[in-house]
């Protein structure tokens, strides 16, 4: 009923940036969350940044100062700017949209991949 298409990953040397966008589409009639998640080999999938339904944005400590979330609510879409990026900080990274009567929807995930 949701879809999610994210975009924006590849490869970037440590120091560099990427911007990140995932769109919604489908049966929407309300978001209640949107945010970004994170997952690297063999470690489990962690927050990165999120709008909350409380209108507050939350930061992994890992990326305050870093990285900003941001959103277009007319397109139903999230981004996630990414400067002065670090080795750790490869993974994929997955959309994470709350919709309606609090669905959760994930994107298909985006290789993220810093290396000098």
């Amino acid at each position: 009923q949701v879809q999610l298409v994210e975009s924006g990953g590849g490869l970037v040397q440590p120091g560099g940036s990427l911007r990140l966008s995932c769109a919604a589409s489908g049966s929407i009639f309300s978001i209640k969350g949107m945010g970004w998640y994170r997952q690297a080999p063999g470690k489990e999938r962690e927050l990165v940044a999120a709008f909350t339904s409380g209108g507050r944005i939350n930061y992994a400590d890992s990326v305050k100062g870093r990285f900003t979330i941001s959103r277009d609510n007319a397109k139903n879409t999230v981004y996630l700017q990414m400067n002065s990026l670090k080795v750790e900080d490869t993974a994929v990274y997955y959309c994470n949209v709350v919709v309606n009567w609090g669905t959760s929807s994930w994107g298909q995930g985006t290789q993220v991949t810093v290396s000098s």
